[in-house]
């Protein structure tokens, strides 16, 4: 009896060794199969879980415009007084929800070509008035053509997973020769997708040709969406810096007098490559912005977190499953004798014209196919590693133990 139990004791302490010994092996495996998997399922090519929602995302993307209409513009050209601007809005369409077009794939240099049709459809329920309403505002047109944004070439991840969705080129260049050096080079992917396995410590780089630039994110928060872990990145301040806080933005800085030798911040002068046009981008509502680019306009409220660009980007994968794109556009206005409407002006303004905001959000069905076939799978592996672990070291220390117990009792 006594080595009856005395060998059943050391059997059960010996499986619960090799519960804890497998659990901590699996750790390593597990964690090498998952990024076999991601590295197998992130490339861009036909029959992989990134090509399916690269190709057409299925996330509902809307872009909503404010108007700033304008409530004394004789006053300003009479008197030169302060703007006084009342914000209209929001104005709703839905956007990217076409496929991508004319994919080709170049096995030689691991790179796939596209053209991003840029349909919009106007929605009525989700906007305070209709395309037909009027604003006062200046002489600026904003279109929805429904032509393609492209071509863009990116590459696909086949020989290198660390590559996957950046772009190599833009309409057959690398570089968009409105600007010069550096300011010029188009950077990062299009903010779709990132390469796998984020870290907190890595900026994320991406490429906007409506504002004919790139841009970065910087780690900002975790949070939960949707029963999903991701990573919140956000477009810092200095992204709108001076370019004596951010020598990055010199390019950006064209004209000394108006930007006080480029000293002031939060506006970006894009007019190259908006046919020379007096075009400048900040954050909505001027949002850290020099207070002086403010000054002359009344009706202002900037807010940090209705106005901030941020990415919600699933690490392990690097799908980007939520965004909120903010910018604004404004004209730079400068007294002119030989316009009629400008030649009472006494001072240059930063006139907003409107702000725009563009999100996506996954959907429920689609959040619920990602939980399913990507973190779930993996929490799921966490899980049993984690329970053959302690069951394992819980039983060999209690059958251990016990043993021990028995021994002692049996010596005496």
């Amino acid at each position: 009896m006594g080595c009856d139990r005395n060998c059943g004791l050391i059997a059960g302490a010996v499986i619960g060794a090799l519960m804890a010994v497998f659990g901590g092996i699996l750790m390593p495996v597990g964690d090498m199969l998952i990024e076999k998997t991601v590295k197998k399922e992130a490339v861009l090519e036909e029959g992989t879980i990134a090509f399916k929602s690269w190709v057409k995302t299925g996330t509902e993307v809307y872009r909503q415009f404010w108007i700033f209409d304008v409530q004394n513009p004789e006053d300003v050209a009479v008197n030169s007084s302060k703007i006084k601007v009342k914000q209209r809005g929001p104005y709703t369409y839905r956007v990217r929800y076409l496929a991508k077009e004319n994919i080709t794939q170049d096995s030689e240099t691991h790179t796939v070509s596209f053209l991003q049709p840029n349909g919009a459809i106007f929605e009525p329920s989700l906007s305070v008035g209709t395309e037909n309403d009027t604003f006062t505002v200046l002489n600026l047109a904003v279109a929805y053509h429904n032509t393609a944004d492209g071509v863009y070439k990116v590459f696909n991840g086949k020989d290198d997973i660390s590559k996957v969705a950046i772009i190599d080129t833009y309409k057959g260049k690398k570089h968009l020769s409105y600007w010069p050096s550096y300011c010029d080079m188009i950077n990062g992917t299009d903010g779709a997708s990132f390469p796998p396995f984020i870290e907190k410590t890595r900026v994320l780089q991406f490429f906007s040709s409506d504002i004919c630039r790139s841009f970065y994110a910087v780690f900002g928060a975790e949070i939960n969406l949707k029963g999903i872990p991701v990573y919140r990145f956000i477009l810092p301040s200095l992204a709108f810096a001076s370019p004596l806080q951010n020598p990055d933005n010199h390019c950006f800085c064209t004209e000394k007098i108006i930007s006080k030798n480029c000293t002031l911040y939060g506006v970006l002068d894009i007019g190259k490559c908006k046919g020379g046009k007096p075009v400048y981008i900040s954050l909505p509502h001027f949002l850290h912005a020099s207070p002086e680019i403010a000054e002359p306009v009344e009706g202002l409220s900037p807010n940090e977190e209705e106005h901030s660009t941020y990415l919600d980007v699933e690490p392990i994968t690097g799908f980007t499953l939520q965004f909120a794109k903010r910018l604004q556009i404004n004209i730079l206005v400068k007294p002119g004798k030989s316009i009629g409407a400008l030649k009472g002006l006494k001072q240059n303004y930063m006139v907003p014209v409107l702000w725009l905001n563009e999100t996506g959000t996954i959907g429920d069905e689609k959040a619920e196919m990602f939980r399913n076939q990507v973190t779930g799978k993996i929490e799921l592996l966490g899980l049993v590693e984690m329970i053959l672990i302690s069951v394992g070291a819980v039983m060999f220390t209690a059958f251990m133990i016990s043993y021990c117990a028995c021994r002692l009792k049996s010596v005496k």
